[in-house]
């Protein structure tokens, strides 16, 4: 069984956070509904099938990047004007950011990581 890291992650303006391609984008009304979608991007492999078949080439994808972790757990809380993200997952930090950067682009900040 793979390791569980935990990371903790914050948002700056979630309201603004949005990714590059506005099909796969989160388009959310809060920390709550962000952590939903984030927790689906995850757990199941939805997002990144849709972002693969806008690929030039989908069978070219590298096809670890379609990771998934049914236990993944997310929560996320306005705190001092940003949004903590508290992220629980196996998935290597690739999968991680490159479903946030389907989701929010680069708008989210890596603060820690820790096993969980």
């Amino acid at each position: 069984m793979s390791q569980r890291n935990h990371y903790y992650l914050s948002i700056d303006d979630l309201s603004r956070a949005h990714g590059s391609e506005p099909a796969l984008s989160y388009d959310g009304a809060g920390p709550g509904d962000f952590a939903a979608a984030l927790q689906e991007a995850l757990r199941g492999p939805a997002l990144f099938e849709r972002w693969r078949a806008m690929q030039p080439d989908p069978d070219e994808v590298d096809m670890s990047l379609g990771g998934t972790d049914p236990s993944a757990e997310a929560k996320a809380a306005v705190s001092d004007l940003r949004t903590d993200v508290d992220l629980v997952t196996s998935l290597p930090m690739r999968v991680v950011r490159h479903r946030l950067n389907l989701l929010i682009g680069s708008a989210w900040q890596l603060r820690d990581m820790r096993a969980a």
